[in-house]
């Protein structure tokens, strides 16, 4: 079942094709070692390759959001891919190597001891036309040879590894990944400009010529300005800040949070105009006219965008849509939108990962986690449970969030003592492990999340497996209690990441025979698109892809990863 959603490293026929400057391509099969397993054939360029060999189960070649989306348009597609640079940039990270070139000249030029050259930049999105996604960026294209012998090597790499199972699994489930979010870039998410038009007038009234702002933002500009009876710019921080403290009031920032605890007249607008400027400045019409092409939200997704795993978009905010905005995501005439969150994800994935069966027990129902979690160890307080949980896995270990830790470590200690040795290993400078294998930057640095590995599938349920590393030498003892929060929430959030890939490669594989596309994911949520008709089966087969996805990533546990499911016409109307 594992090589039919993400195509393990021993299945099916595989091909590897490498491009020339010209854009031709050259196609081998390749063994399981990397090496040819038969004749070298030459094609006119990599969608003829495809087209040519109907019969391949898996290609592998350097760059999927290269290659994927000249394929697509060209309607062509494929089951299932192995990136190569998408590998070598997990590889290098598990050799606490992460910031090195990824890209397959830089590992070829490794293996040869060579100067290693940097990555190309990363091409700059492009709003207003989709054309770019289907241009090759201007990489370094290895000859076939060469492509076979970092590829060989990757494989062995990945053998070298504590446990190679679970980064063979990681690979492959980055891999799918590449080529969901390239189908999804494709498809793009169904948008009506006429309808976020009418937000934006409902909400900001008419525009003003040239770069003024729209009429509300100047009405709550004067609201401000009257209330501090002088012309104050609500759009400087700083001259807010200013404000208030000729008013005798003194605040550090102009956070909502802090806002809310004063009392004085411009602090309601102020809140207001806050919102608003956001959403013109963010989503307003000139966002609509660069970002919404022939009905489509294209914002270009980037898996593993961050270290933990989570993904980015290219531009376009698409991962942060205010909730208003979204009336304007509605499917098409005849479709419906699917739109899926998973319930308590990461207490779940905490449950799965940490072996702790008493809360592996709590986690095994779809019954909501914080009820059961509270009538467990917290006479029934949900809202104790809830923030005893959370805090173990961000680190609020002082105050009330001490004393739920204390109540949640009895009850639970396995758990609570899986994330307390990823900070502990964090604070010394060890690397930590998401459990299949995705690994934490050595260095202190901006970052969300920790990591760890998963379990073969044919093993017992171990008690547990600890986060693991090696030393990481010039770490900055002063910055030590930042990484060991960093790294406590790496383990969770990073393999709920891990957990969330297999999620759409299952379902990608479900919903292959239908008419219905991923079209929107973000961290626990998934939109499909789909006919009206085709909207229950997708349902379930959302519902039977989380449940896979955690067979797969944890093997056979208790732990169950329930969704809460809406079928709607706008996305708004989903929460």
């Amino acid at each position: 079942m594992v090589g039919g959603i993400v195509g393990g490293m021993g299945d099916g026929e595989r091909w590897l094709v490498a491009e020339d400057e010209r854009g031709g391509a050259t196609v081998v099969p390749v063994g399981e070692d990397g090496r040819p397993a038969g004749h070298v054939r030459r094609e006119p360029d990599v969608v003829a390759a495809v087209r040519n060999h109907p019969e391949v189960t898996r290609w592998v070649w350097r760059s999927t959001a290269d290659v994927y989306p000249r394929l697509l348009a060209a309607a062509a597609s494929v089951q299932r891919c192995y990136d190569i640079e998408a590998a070598e940039n997990l590889l290098l990270g598990h050799e606490g190597r992460h910031g090195e070139p990824r890209s397959a000249a830089a590992a070829h030029a490794r293996l040869h001891r060579r100067p290693v050259p940097p990555d190309p930049p990363p091409r700059a999105a492009e709003p207003g036309s989709q054309d770019s996604l289907f241009e090759p960026s201007p990489a370094a294209h290895l000859p076939l040879e060469a492509l076979l012998e970092v590829y060989a090597d990757q494989l062995r790499r990945h053998d070298a590894t504590a446990h190679p199972g679970r980064m063979r699994l990681l690979t492959a489930a980055e891999s799918a990944g590449m080529l969901v979010a390239a189908e999804m870039n494709h498809a793009g998410l169904p948008w009506r400009a006429d309808v976020h038009k009418d937000v934006l007038r409902e909400l900001l009234g008419e525009r003003y010529g040239g770069s003024g702002e729209p009429r509300r933002l100047a009405e709550l500009a004067d609201e401000i300005s009257a209330a501090f009876g002088h012309r104050v710019r609500p759009d400087l921080p700083a001259e807010v800040i200013k404000a208030f403290a000729r008013a005798g009031i003194r605040i550090k920032s102009t956070r909502k949070w802090e806002l809310e605890e004063i009392d004085h007249p411009a602090v309601k607008p102020l809140l207001q105009y806050k919102t608003l400027y956001r959403i013109w400045t963010a989503h307003g019409w000139s966002w609509l006219q660069d970002w919404v092409r022939d009905g489509r939200f294209r914002p270009e997704y980037t898996p593993g965008g961050t270290v933990s795993g989570r993904w980015t978009t290219n531009g376009g905010g698409a991962l942060q849509i205010p909730k208003v905005i979204r009336r304007a995501v509605v499917a098409d005439p005849g479709w419906r939108l699917v739109v899926a969150d998973a319930d308590q994800m990461e207490p779940r994935v905490l449950a799965a990962i940490s072996r702790d069966r008493g809360l592996m027990d709590v986690a095994g129902s779809e019954e909501d986690l914080y009820t059961r979690l509270s009538d467990r160890a917290f006479a029934g307080d949900r809202e104790h449970a809830k923030l005893a949980l959370l805090g173990a896995v961000y680190g609020q270990t002082s105050g009330d969030g001490l004393k739920n830790l204390a109540a949640l470590r009895r009850r639970f200690p396995l758990a609570v003592a899986y994330v307390d040795d990823a900070a502990k290993a964090g604070e010394e400078g060890r690397l930590v492990r998401t459990w299949l294998g995705r690994t934490s930057p050595p260095a202190v640095g901006a970052g969300d999340d920790d990591g760890e590995a998963g379990i073969p599938q044919d093993q017992p349920l171990p008690e547990r497996t600890s986060p693991e590393g090696e030393f990481t030498p010039g770490y900055a003892s002063s910055d030590a209690r930042a990484r060991g929060r960093f790294t406590r929430n790496f383990v969770v959030q990073g393999s709920a990441a891990d957990w969330a890939l297999l999620l759409l490669a299952a379902l990608r594989r479900a919903t292959a025979g239908m008419r219905a596309e991923l079209v929107f994911f973000q961290h626990d949520e998934v939109i499909v698109h789909c006919p009206e008709e085709e909207a229950a089966a997708v349902v379930a087969a959302v519902r039977e892809a989380g449940e896979l996805a955690g067979r797969i990533a944890f093997g056979e546990t208790p732990v169950r990863f329930p969704f809460t499911v809406a079928v709607v016409e706008c996305y708004a109307d989903a929460k």
